[in-house]
């Protein structure tokens, strides 16, 4: 099953589950729309931090080589 019929399957439970007085359909959108923003948001912060990761690593490198720090 693929993330946006998951994230639609919980958003309508989640919204079933509550007493308002709408249907679960739009939870099941509201659902479907938060797995496809989170599709793309996860992976950009995953490599933005993974790229973080590596030029603070390359930089704490090059001011050991440097012997700016011991």
């Amino acid at each position: 099953m693929s993330a946006t019929t998951i994230g639609a399957l919980v958003g309508g439970v989640i919204d079933s589950m509550s007493d308002d007085d709408d249907a679960s359909w739009d939870g099941a959108l509201k659902g479907a729309i938060i797995a496809n923003v989170l599709k793309v948001a996860v992976p950009m912060a995953i490599t933005y931090a993974v790229g973080w990761a590596v030029l603070r690593g390359a930089g704490e490198l090059v001011d050991v080589v440097k012997g700016e720090k011991q």
